[in-house]
C-alpha cells in the first residue's frame, strides 16, 4: 500500500505526536514547532494526498476525512505506532476529531488548531471544488495570504505548497471538508483535548473553537491574538508552549515517579539548585527518564534499581550510586541484594570498580540504619 509521505524526527523510543496539515499546505507547515517537539516526542509530520510528497491516487473525488483518517492510521501501522498524540491544523484537525470519536482507543491525547467541528456547511467547499477542478490552483493560491495570515504576514513556501499541490487532490479535500460535521459526537470525545483559535481566522473563527470546547468533556481552549489561520506558522512559540504543556503529562507523572523513587528530600534540594541555566535539563529528567522510562510497566521497580546500580558502577558514578542504593532500599531491595548486585559488577566491571562501590553502598546503608535508630 502506498502510504502518505512524512517525515519523521526526534527519538524512535519516544512517546509518538502525529502532526496533520492544512489543506493547501504540506508538513513544511510544523517547520517552526516540530524540531522542538522532537526533544522529547518521536514527532511524525505527514503530508495530505497531492500535497507535498504524497501521492495525488491516494484520494478521489467525494472522499472523506474519515478515508483521510485511514490514511493517517495506516501510516501509523507501517511505523509501529499503535498509539499516538494528536495534533492537527484545520483539516488536520477534523482528521484528529474524526479519530477521536471513531478511533479513539488510538489516541493518547488531541490538539485542534484553527479548526472546526463542521466548516461552514457543504456548499462553499463543493463551489471550491468545482473551481479547481476546473481551473486549477493557481487563482486560489494567489488569495491563500489573505486566508491564511494576518495583513502583511506570509510564508512563502506555504504558498510554493499551494500552488504545486494536485488539483484533482485538493478538491477531493474540499469533498471530504463538505461533508464533515461532527458537532453531534463532541460530547463522545474522552481523549485530553486542547483547542487553540487563531483570534483573526476567518477560516475557523474562534467561535467554532468554543463550541468544541464547550462540548468535549474536559477540553481547554487557547485563543490567540494577532494569529490567522495558520497559527503554527504565524505564531510557533505561542503554539509551541501550549502542545509541550498539553503533550507534556509525562512530566507531571514523572515527577511523581521521581519523587516516590529518590525521595521528596532529594527531589526538593534538586528543584531548589535549579536555574534558568539547568531549568531545561531538569524538566528534560521528568519527562524522559522518569515519566517515559521509569514508568514503562515492562521492568518492576526493583529491576530497574538493579539495571542503575549496575550502569552507575560501571561508570563510576559513585555520588549517583549513593542516591540509587537509597532508591533501591526504597524500591524493596535488601542490603543482601544490593550486595548481590555489586558482587556481580565485580566479575563484569573489575574489582577495584567494585570495591568503591561497596565502600559508597555500606556508607549510606550505614547512614540509613542510623536514622532508623
Amino acid at each position: 500500500m502506498t502510504l502518505l509521505d512524512h517525515r519523521a524526527e526526534g527519538p524512535a523510543s519516544a512517546p509518538p505526536l502525529l502532526l496533520g496539515p492544512s489543506l493547501g499546505t504540506s508538513n513544511a507547515l510544523w517547520d517552526k514547532v516540530a524540531p522542538e517537539l522532537s526533544i522529547t516526542h518521536r514527532v511524525v509530520r505527514w503530508d495530505l494526498p497531492g500535497h507535498g510528497g504524497s501521492a495525488a491516487d491516494l484520494i478521489s473525488a467525494g472522499a472523506t476525512v474519515g478515508d483521510l483518517a485511514d490514511l493517517v492510521l495506516a501510516l501509523a501501522d507501517a511505523l509501529g505506532i499503535e498509539r499516538f498524540a494528536y495534533a492537527g491544523v484545520s483539516l488536520g484537525g477534523a482528521v484528529g476529531l474524526h479519530l477521536a470519536v471513531h478511533r479513539p482507543q488510538r489516541l493518547s491525547s488531541l490538539a485542534v488548531i484553527c479548526s472546526s467541528a463542521h466548516f461552514n456547511g457543504s456548499q462553499p467547499w463543493e463551489e471550491r471544488a468545482a473551481l479547481v477542478r476546473r481551473e486549477g490552483l493557481a487563482g486560489l493560491a494567489e488569495s491563500a495570504d489573505a486566508r491564511w495570515f494576518t495583513s502583511g504576514f506570509t510564508v512563502p513556501e506555504l504558498v510554493d505548497d499551494h500552488r504545486r499541490a494536485d488539483p484533482d487532490a485538493y478538491a477531493a479535500c474540499c469533498d471530504a471538508l463538505a461533508a464533515f460535521d461532527l458537532r453531534d459526537r463532541l460530547p463522545e470525545i474522552a481523549v485530553p483535548t486542547l483547542l487553540v483559535a487563531g483570534r483573526d481566522d476567518p477560516a475557523t473563527p474562534p467561535a467554532h473553537l468554543r463550541q468544541i470546547a464547550d462540548a468535549v468533556p474536559g477540553a481547554a481552549l487557547l485563543e490567540i491574538p494577532g494569529a490567522s489561520h495558520l497559527a503554527p506558522a504565524q505564531c510557533p512559540e505561542v503554539v509551541l508552549t501550549a502542545l509541550r504543556a498539553h503533550f507534556g503529562g509525562s512530566a507531571g507523572r514523572g515527577m511523581e515517579v521521581r519523587r516516590e523513587v529518590l525521595g521528596d528530600a532529594h527531589v526538593d534540594r534538586a528543584q531548589a539548585r535549579q536555574t534558568p541555566f539547568t531549568a531545561r535539563f531538569q524538566d528534560f529528567i521528568s519527562r524522559y527518564a522518569w515519566g517515559e522510562i521509569w514508568t514503562d510497566p515492562t521492568l518492576s521497580r526493583r529491576e530497574r534499581s538493579m539495571i542503575t546500580l549496575t550502569a552507575l558502577v560501571a561508570h563510576g558514578h559513585y555520588d549517583e550510586l549513593a542516591m540509587h542504593v537509597r532508591a533501591a532500599r526504597r524500591n524493596g531491595l535488601t542490603p543482601e541484594e544490593i550486595g548481590a548486585v555489586l558482587l556481580q559488577t565485580a566479575v563484569y566491571c573489575g574489582v577495584p570498580t567494585a570495591n568503591s562501590a561497596f565502600a559508597t553502598a555500606q556508607r549510606v546503608l550505614a547512614e540509613e540504619d542510623g536514622a532508623a535508630g
